[in-house]
């Protein structure tokens, strides 16, 4: 009798144990936006005469992956003495090479002479750095600001024009008729003048000139600049809003004041008539 009330409650306790498992999976299945994982359950029976004995481990979600942010490209400039690499390939104030070494040496390098560690190549191998000066590293600065200015943004038009200095005055004129019409549709354009050979003419000069017929709508983006030898280059973009404003403001004070100036010439030719 009494193996037969205790094989009853064994019973009872097995399938309690079952509409527990059942009601707990039936409300985590439902879940599968979330991609729960589980671990495999066990069931152990080592007696039949004994309950079943179920396992569930924590259940994790793989939604929330880590990711791993982009490195941002550090600025131009000088390292300090925070060079996490051990060896270097070093480039003295001079551009020379100076070959690879240790960190520690470079150090004393840059200590020895009154120097600057600045990186250039972080992905070589090994990394490269270079020993510079203070007024170096403001004008690299400079350079790189310019030319970062000068690149058009994603989404802007770029035209570019190229003649030698030595162009006929109606090429000129047709050439910037083309700026004037591509400043229209708000493109930058870039203009390169070539030095021609027994040319005299200031190629900076030519850069104003467009400039000055296209002054209504137009400004430089970058300022005209020596490419390289013989070639001068700029960039000419169109004025904001209140750029434009500003522009008209200015021409209607000179229109102004030059109106007034032949007012006071005729009052001044009458009076001494």
């Amino acid at each position: 009798m009494t193996a037969l009330c205790t094989m009853k409650y064994l019973c009872q306790a097995t399938r309690n144990d079952g509409r527990c498992a059942k009601r707990f999976f039936g409300t985590l299945l439902p879940q599968t936006a979330q991609k729960w994982l589980f671990s495999p359950f066990w069931i152990v029976v080592p007696d039949p005469r004994k309950s079943a004995v179920f396992g569930l481990t924590q259940p994790y979600c793989t939604d929330e992956k880590s990711h791993t942010q982009p490195k941002s490209k550090a600025a131009f400039g000088s390292v300090g003495r925070r060079i996490p690499y051990r060896i270097l390939h070093v480039i003295n104030q001079d551009g020379e090479s100076l070959g690879n070494m240790h960190r520690a040496e470079a150090l004393r390098l840059m200590d020895q002479h009154g120097l600057k560690l600045v990186l250039l190549r972080e992905n070589a191998e090994p990394p490269v750095y270079r020993l510079m000066t203070g007024q170096q590293i403001h004008e690299e600065q400079l350079k790189r600001a310019e030319k970062k200015k000068a690149s058009p943004k994603p989404g802007v038009v770029q035209k570019e024009l190229s003649f030698s200095s030595a162009i006929a005055k109606n090429d000129l004129e047709t050439k910037t008729k083309q700026i004037a019409q591509w400043i229209e549709k708000r493109h930058h354009v870039k203009v390169t003048i070539r030095q021609a050979k027994g040319s005299s003419t200031d190629m900076f000069m030519l850069f104003d000139q467009i400039l000055e017929t296209v002054s209504e709508k137009a400004t430089y983006l970058s300022k005209p600049k020596v490419a390289r030898e013989g070639v001068s280059t700029c960039v000419f973009r169109h004025m904001s809003d209140k750029e434009l404003k500003e522009h008209q403001k200015m021409e209607i004070k000179k229109n102004n004041t030059v109106k007034k100036d032949e007012n006071e010439d005729l009052k001044s030719n009458e009076l001494y008539q």
